[in-house]
């Protein structure tokens, strides 16, 4: 047969074909089938984790090859009041239990916070903004900054160099696995009025941390952390033992991390007796009464000169101090637990501070896990608010409530990051969030029967529409110096989130277990983010990825609606739609035309197929309305389309 000749353009374009069909196919044939395969965008895809090892099991716990390093502390350290001086020397004994041999060792100097170059300095960061307060987290202008005289290890002059808050150390040879070494320092500082918002002074009152030269973290996870310390974020620091002795004018109290060894030197007998009475008292005692304040004969074994308060404590991460002279000292007991609550005439809350904190003690001992230590102890003074082992800094606060909360959301901190020893500086979610989760059922209690105990539960989700703002929200698992709204993602929306997981998805019970489990299993160690995800998904059974990406890797945001109901015949139909970035569980309000109704609730499997999923009423009966999340409790962005209601 004869072909139509082309035209010259036709036959331009058919020479071109052949071309351009051997261009398309020359990366198709080079594509995997992976490359070709459509991307997983389902809600329920795998998280995507470190490989379980030894080290850190798939089950979310430390494995049988789990280590950590060990660091023992001494140190003698003096305060001079007239000169706001802290100086003092120490040896640190550092235990390798890595399987790496380690040719330098990093360490903080955070007092250099302070020091004129310093990053925070420098930048002159604005404050941070929480709500209605602003926390200033620099030292406010002040020109400080630790004055290091040597660094000694084995006894020798070790080389050294200082980067701002951190410094590095290096060895003569490598400390091999298993193997130890000892580090020796003499220092001084000049205290600031406000160190970064957790420690300073208030004329003669002294509240004192992030003193003394110490270990970074080494770990499996990344090698050394030394991430510098500039205000916004917090610690993360090695377990081990400290034997610390201070010396102060004779006129000061001193409150610290771990047990008093010398009790008969520096406390009168009275004050010794007080305290034994107090430790089984579940009512205050007087240690220091107002009429005895000031009273130095009364309150101090010596009149003049200085004495040295000695202190140990074991198994813990850090070590802080509190001193001054006019001290009003109340203290009772629990399970043998001596609370101290130490304070100022002028601090009109604290009639009722160890009350408070017994029973923060004790609930948070009974409901999540034993409080392991002999003391818990909280000082009134300038700091807004911090946590150390044992003690904690508070201010006198304008109400009730306000002190009841900022008093017992940092005796909070002693369960997390304290005994749970999480990665501050990273996730701040794990250890601020986690305790803000464990104060709300703690104030509701307190509190029950008041407007404030019956609402406090629920105020992380009425701060939803406020800081959960689209294109301005962060991801929890961002880097605290990068969050512009610490207050929302490091403390609320965490609460929010495991508030929401205990009693939307999971159950209380089941909760409850899970998370009793993850403290019992990293106790005195350093999980991850991961770590706490397998453990409650171990532990509970249920499978959680989605819920961790919504909430920790993303903001994600909630739209569940009531679409449409068909009544028929054979049974009405609801079709409920998911058109958020957020799935999950629904619990389903129905009205029926009889007059009778119900709830039901859908678990997370009902968004398997996608949306929209259509409930199947059994029963027969004719629905005249529908609402879904009927108690209001989800973060749901549109609650114009939560019901639906027959017309007539």
């Amino acid at each position: 047969m004869d072909m139509p000749r082309p035209s010259s353009r036709r036959l331009a374009a058919l020479a071109l074909l052949p071309l351009s069909l051997a261009a398309l196919a020359r990366p198709l044939r080079a594509q995997s089938a992976a490359e070709l395969a459509v991307a997983d965008s389902s809600p329920f895809r795998p998280l995507v984790l470190p490989t379980p090892t030894r080290v850190r099991t798939a089950s979310g716990r430390p494995g049988p090859g789990y280590w950590q390093q060990k660091v023992g502390y001494t140190i003698a350290a003096r305060l001079d009041p007239l000169h706001d001086l802290v100086s003092g020397s120490e040896t640190i004994h550092y235990q390798n239990n890595s399987p790496d041999s380690l040719p330098y060792l990093w360490m903080f100097l955070e007092q250099n916070l302070c020091a004129p170059t310093s990053v925070t300095n420098v930048l002159n960061q604005p404050p941070l903004k929480f709500l209605d307060s602003e926390f200033d987290f620099s030292c406010q202008g002040f020109r400080g900054g630790l004055t290091l005289d040597y660094v000694r290890v084995a006894g020798r002059d070790a080389r050294h160099a200082v980067y701002g808050t951190t410094m590095r150390v290096d060895l003569d040879r490598p400390l091999a696995p298993g193997a130890a070494i000892d580090l020796e320092a003499k220092w001084s500082f000049k205290v600031p009025e406000q160190g970064g918002g957790r420690m300073g002074h208030d004329g003669p009152l002294y509240e004192i941390a992030q003193w003394y030269p110490r270990m970074c973290v080494y770990d499996d996870v990344h090698g050394w952390n030394h991430e510098p310390y500039i205000g916004a974020g917090e610690f993360y620091l090695e377990y081990g033992d400290f034997d610390v002795s201070l010396t102060v004018p004779f006129s000061y109290i001193v409150a610290a991390t771990g047990e008093l060894q010398n009790p008969t030197t520096v406390l009168t007998p009275t004050e010794i007796r007080r305290l034994a009475l107090a430790r089984t008292s579940d009512t205050t005692v007087h240690v220091i009464t107002s009429r005895e304040l000031s009273d130095f004969e009364a309150t101090r074994p010596v009149n003049d000169g200085e004495l040295t308060w000695h202190f140990t404590a074991h198994d813990t991460r850090d070590f802080a101090w509190a001193a001054g002279p006019d001290f009003l000292w109340d203290a009772s007991g629990w399970d043998h637990i001596l609370i101290e609550t130490l304070y100022r005439r002028t601090a009109d809350k604290w009639p009722e501070a160890n009350r408070m904190g017994r029973e923060t003690i004790k609930y948070f001992s009974e409901q999540w896990y034993h409080y392991p230590y002999s003391h818990a102890t909280t000082v009134e003074g300038p700091i807004q608010g911090m946590e150390y082992p044992m003690l904690t800094f508070v201010p006198n606060s304008p109400t009730r409530e306000d002190q009841q909360w900022a008093l017992a959301h940092e005796f909070g901190h002693e369960w997390f990051p304290m005994i749970v020893g999480s990665n501050e500086r990273l996730y701040p979610w794990m250890d601020e969030g986690f305790n803000t989760f464990i104060d709300l059922h703690n104030a509701a209690r307190y509190f029950k029967g008041t407007a404030y105990g019956d609402t406090i539960e629920s105020h992380p989700l009425h701060l939803y529409d406020a800081h959960a703002i689209a294109g301005e929200e962060q991801p929890l698992i961002e880097n605290p110096t990068e969050v512009h709204d610490l207050f929302w993602t490091g403390y609320q929306k965490p609460a929010l989130m495991l508030h929401t997981l205990r009693f939307e998805v999971l159950g209380q019970q089941r909760f409850d277990d899970a998370f009793r489990a993850y403290i019992r299993a990293w106790a005195f160690k350093h999980p991850t983010p991961a770590d706490f995800f397998r453990i409650i998904r171990d532990e509970s059974g249920m499978d959680l990825d989605w819920f961790w990406r919504a909430w920790v890797y993303s903001t994600a945001r909630l739209d569940q609606s009531v679409d449409s109901v068909v009544n028929a015949p054979g049974g009405a139909r609801v079709f409920i739609g998911s058109h958020g970035t957020m799935i999950m569980p629904v619990e389903l309000a129905l009205r029926f035309a009889d007059g009778t109704g119900e709830t039901v609730r859908l678990p997370i499997e009902m968004w398997n197929l996608g949306s929209p999923f259509v409930y199947r009423v059994p029963g027969g009966k004719a629905v005249v309305s529908a609402e879904v999340d009927p108690r209001h409790v989800l973060p749901d962005v549109n609650r114009a389309n939560d019901a639906w209601r027959a017309r007539n």
